[in-house]
């Protein structure tokens, strides 16, 4: 299939205002693109649902949910941290993690569409 285009003439305003527009959303269009990408793993996605369910949870919790190692856990842990979208508490020798939420906030609508699925079911 073969796309083509057959206007007679550009709207210069349109297609200016949008580059502008582009131009000056650029950080957000990265933000995006970067909690998508992580959230694009399977596993990741589910760390993520399971912090935003439960506000903070240790890779011990998580592993033990997923049935996976802790090593496997910490090391998408550690990729999720690395993009800024959870942070870590110690308590004693134990790390806890949360959601950053006003960076993940856009995820709430992903996780309600997973709970109406399973609802449905």
């Amino acid at each position: 299939m073969e796309i083509t285009c057959t206007r007679a003439q550009a709207d210069h305003q349109q297609l200016l205002n949008c580059k502008n527009t582009l131009e000056r959303m650029d950080d957000n269009f990265q933000d995006m693109t970067k909690l998508l990408s992580i959230a694009g793993s399977e596993v990741r996605l589910k760390i993520l649902f399971l912090l935003n369910m439960e506000d903070e949870l240790c890779p011990c919790d998580i592993a033990d949910i997923l049935e996976m190692s802790v090593p496997a856990i910490s090391q998408h842990i550690r990729k999720i941290k690395d993009a800024g979208f959870i942070s870590s508490r110690r308590d004693g020798q134990t790390l806890y993690y949360s959601l950053v939420k006003d960076k993940t906030a856009v995820l709430d609508a992903v996780f309600t569409t997973i709970k109406m699925v399973k609802k449905t079911a």
